[in-house]
């Protein structure tokens, strides 16, 4: 298990060093309001994280989404993404997957806010036509895990990455996309 004061410390190291000039970390209040928006609390590492970090703007590729804000932030994108199935069509986004970081090409990388240790998930929903529960992959069963390998640059994003064989499904997502919310 790694000690979370001293992964945050590497993740503040690593932020810093890649980029010229970080946000300002969320406050309380900023994150409180972000949790009553979205109707669901946070895991506690990812509230600390963006109160001692910052306020998104750093993390793998194409960073972090900022909590709220102008512009993108995760809050509004879980509700565009949310609202994005009308009335009658298949959900393709669960309750309480909030999205933290935009691949593109559609992609996400989101947090399960309904795990304590907040699960990083894959949303890849390209060639997917109907089946949307085959979109979505486990990243990493962890937010600290996720978090780690961004700091020791060994995630599959990283180009010369090692990690062999795909990501597994995430076995909830039926279950999850069926829930009525």
């Amino acid at each position: 298990m790694t000690d979370i004061d001293d992964l945050l410390r590497r993740v503040f190291t690593k932020a810093s060093a890649s980029e010229e000039r970080l946000p300002p970390a969320a406050t309380e209040e900023e994150v409180a309001r972000a949790e009553n928006i979205l109707g669901f609390g946070l895991p506690p590492l990812f509230a600390r994280l963006y109160r001692e970090v910052a306020d998104g703007g750093f993390g793998p590729e194409y960073q972090l989404f900022p909590l709220l804000g102008e512009g993108r932030t995760a809050v509004s994108v879980y509700h565009e993404e949310r609202a994005a199935s009308g009335p009658g069509e298949k959900a393709y986004w669960p309750a309480e997957v909030l999205p933290i970081l935009d691949w593109g090409c559609g992609m996400y990388a989101a947090m399960d806010c309904r795990t304590p240790a907040g699960t990083i998930l894959l949303f890849e929903p390209n060639g997917i036509e109907d089946d949307w529960h085959d979109a979505w992959y486990v990243d990493s069963e962890s937010l600290p895990d996720w978090l780690e390998t961004w700091v020791s640059g060994t995630g599959w994003y990283e180009e010369d990455s090692e990690e062999e064989g795909g990501m597994r499904r995430w076995e909830a997502a039926r279950r999850r996309l069926a829930e009525k919310s």
